[in-house]
């Protein structure tokens, strides 16, 4: 898919032989980034830097907002000449989104109060019209360090017209990328964390959540498998063990396991709902299977190999959870399915850097995740 959005020449790594499934396929130094209607983007881009903005459907206005390091505006940090692009148009599509209630206007209210900008009278560059085809591209190099809000536009669509909003893609090429990292970093949270915590490969960790909250288990690297449990706070209390119960889920949802929207939630055996996925980036997992056990590894022939069962036995045993020798566990990440011949398939995980699953508890729930170590 990145492929198809610009020049491959210039921006994929292109190599004969075998590709290493859910890897980036941009090279070192280039980033790509997504904004969809009526939200924005702010990026920090030095002396050098290539931009390049992909209106992946057409027909989507953009407007640009560069802004120096006190907070002045000025369409010279990244040149005028933009193919025709506008000049000292007003910011409407930015007064849009600061007059939304949402998390994207959050974010761009805090960007703006911190650089001390005066949201109220701002000029923007528009960069793409209402004529712009699909895949119109505009590219711009960036002349001072400075930063740059990306903002994309939308309204309600009348009946009577084909203009509907729609994601403006954007490139930036950096100049001077430095080191390529051994680690990846992960991306910024969609929110504010109660608790941010980093599973290591071959670990566990409980942690306790409260009804309303949100869960983001977000994989780093990629292709890395997590376990995730949860246990219905209530009930532990009269030491009644409520958990996600897949053959339960499976059973009420009608699906292998659930997705956004109505077919949303995991239900404990007692066929209470504890919780529901609000977001999902990979699409593929597993319910079916136990989290991996020290049987797999014995019959594999790795005896002793650590196991995810193991560790949420020590992670569980503090709150007085009896160990099993099997933990059933909602696999983020692992890649099952079941085909024609009543086979249950699995392959590699499909989940790249940065994926995730947004999960939010119906109940207070003590939650257990994981990092999945098996390396055979």
């Amino acid at each position: 898919m990145m492929a198809q959005l610009i020049n491959p020449a210039n921006f994929i790594n292109e190599k004969n032989g075998i590709t290493t499934l859910a890897m980036p396929l941009l090279p070192h130094g280039t980033e790509r980034y997504t904004i969809a209607q009526a939200c924005s983007r702010t990026l920090r881009l030095n002396k050098g830097d290539e931009i390049i903005l992909v209106n992946q459907y057409g027909k989507q206005h953009c407007e640009l907002l560069p802004f120096n390091e006190q907070g002045r505006i000025d369409a010279g940090l990244i040149g005028t000449k933009l193919g025709g692009a506008k000049l000292n148009g007003e910011a409407h599509g930015l007064q849009q989104i600061l007059q939304q209630d949402d998390s994207s206007s959050r974010r761009l209210k805090t960007v703006l109060e911190q650089c001390k900008i005066n949201h109220h009278s701002l000029q923007a560059i528009d960069a793409f019209d209402a004529d712009s085809p699909m895949m119109a591209e505009i590219s711009f190099t960036a002349q001072d360090t400075c930063w740059l809000i990306a903002v994309v536009p939308a309204h309600d669509m009348a009946t009577d017209m084909q203009d509907v909003a729609s994601d403006i893609i954007i490139y930036v090429k950096r100049k001077n990328p430095g080191e390529k990292p051994a680690m990846l970093s992960p991306p910024d949270p969609l929110f504010d964390p109660k608790q941010d915590i980093n599973i290591r490969p071959g670990n566990a960790i409980a942690y306790e959540v409260r009804a309303g909250d949100y869960i983001q288990i977000l994989d780093v690297q990629g292709r890395e498998c997590s376990d995730f449990q949860a246990f219905a706070l209530r009930d532990l209390d009269k030491d009644i063990m409520s958990e996600i119960d897949p053959t339960t889920t499976r059973s009420l949802m009608g699906t292998l396991y659930p997705t956004p929207g109505i077919f949303s939630k995991y239900f404990a055996n007692n066929q209470t709902a504890l919780v529901e996925i609000v977001q999902d980036t990979c699409g593929r997992h597993d319910t079916f299977g136990l989290a991996c056990t020290a049987r797999y590894y014995d019959d594999l022939g790795y005896p002793g190999h650590v196991n995810c069962t193991d560790n949420i036995n020590k992670s569980l045993a503090k709150y007085d959870i009896s160990a099993r020798q099997g933990w059933p566990a909602i696999n983020f990440f692992f890649n099952t399915l079941l085909d024609d011949a009543q086979a249950l398939s699995l392959d590699d995980p499909w989940s790249r850097p940065g994926d995730y699953v947004m999960l939010r508890a119906l109940t207070d729930l003590l939650c257990v995740s994981t990092a999945c170590p098996c390396d055979v």
